[in-house]
């Protein structure tokens, strides 16, 4: 196997287009966020809108890492309270009918280190999805997709119910032949799994302190994998998947391995494109540490306040070890802020990163 490529800024292109497209990217959020807030009330995220479950629990970080994975947050053994974001990708709020695919976000307490610019607090934000690669190229391409998403935010819940039965459909035809598309799952084509037995990976790459290296969250907890591919009935449940998470967390406790993989080579492990994957026979997946969570009431009301209402996650809250690299990465920015600020203005609730735990 490769030795890992060792970090350099000049491994990212920075395009001439990116700092309008990233102007176009906020007008377009800001239609999403300005929509649902007006039709509701609310204002929510203008991606991932949707909360099924809010964890708390721990990351401890493994002993005795070899040199290349012993980086940043993962240099030394510890232990660090974290919480757990788990939701659906649309910017508006809909019917778990409505099958899109899941995430999680990861916020990691009392991190110690250089912080990003501008990265408030004393956290490490992780921010992943149950893919493995992402739907566009690069953030241009995203534009044009999100311009479409926006022009049926909120509008036409019925026709979103029923495309995605169909989309299923095609999706599932598609997995059988060997293919997996991760537009029609955007669109509404995800299987309708259960987030806890999913596996989560950064589709982008970040910086890992010497190295490169992109991210995963897999069960591994017997209770977990038990649920892997396990489809939720939404039939007449708007909020099937928040209640069936809520049901088996009471008697769950869960644990999810946290993985790093290593870029191995540049032209087979692209740092600009995020639509190329990985493949883990070249680059492979490597344990760093370990996320436990006790049983719990997912939905509880106050870790619901605190969490889903008064923080963000963003890729860019976390330390100069681990900066986002690539031009998606780059487009997620001022984006994941414009959404923050609007949502705060809007609700008139201050958002802020949780204090160091003693």
């Amino acid at each position: 196997m490769q030795a890992p490529v060792r970090y350099s800024p000049h491994v990212e292109q920075v395009g001439p287009n990116e700092a309008p497209t990233i102007d176009k990217l906020n007008e377009t959020f800001d239609t999403i966020l300005q929509t649902v807030a007006d039709h509701s009330g609310h204002a929510v995220r203008s991606v991932h809108a949707k909360s099924h479950g809010i964890l708390e629990g721990t990351l401890t970080v493994d002993a005795g890492l070899p040199p290349e994975l012993a980086q940043g947050l993962f240099a030394e053994p510890s232990e660090h309270k974290v919480y757990m974001r788990l939701s659906t990708n649309a910017g508006d709020i809909l019917p778990d009918a409505v099958s899109l695919p899941r995430g999680v976000a990861l916020k990691v307490l009392d991190v110690e280190g250089e912080r990003l610019p501008d990265a408030e607090g004393t956290t490490q934000n992780f921010i992943m999805v149950n893919g493995k690669v992402f739907q566009a190229p690069n953030a241009e391409k995203f534009l044009g997709s999100l311009k479409l998403l926006a022009g049926t935010t909120d509008r036409a819940e019925g026709l979103k119910v029923a495309a995605s039965t169909v989309l299923r459909g095609v999706n599932k035809a598609l997995h059988a032949v060997g293919i997996d598309s991760p537009t029609i799952g955007s669109l509404g084509g995800a299987p309708n799994v259960d987030p806890l037995g999913e596996t989560y990976y950064s589709l982008t790459p970040f910086r890992y302190g010497d190295y490169i290296a992109k991210f995963s969250l897999a069960p591994v907890a017997p209770a977990l994998t038990a649920l892997t591919g396990t489809e939720i009935d939404a039939a007449g449940r708007p909020n099937a998947i928040r209640e069936t998470v809520q049901s088996e967390m009471i008697g769950i406790a869960g644990e999810w391995e946290f993985r790093v993989q290593l870029c191995r080579d540049l032209e087979r492990q692209p740092v600009e494109d995020p639509t190329v994957e990985w493949k883990e026979d070249e680059a492979p997946f490597q344990r760093v540490g370990i996320v436990r969570v006790q049983p719990q009431d997912s939905w509880d009301p106050a870790r619901v306040q605190a969490v889903d209402e008064e923080m963000r996650f963003s890729v860019w809250t976390g330390l100069a070890a681990h900066r986002p690299l690539g031009n998606i990465n780059r487009a997620r920015n001022a984006p994941y802020r414009h959404s923050a600020e609007f949502r705060e203005r809007f609700n008139r609730c201050p958002i802020h990163e949780p204090g160091a735990v003693r």
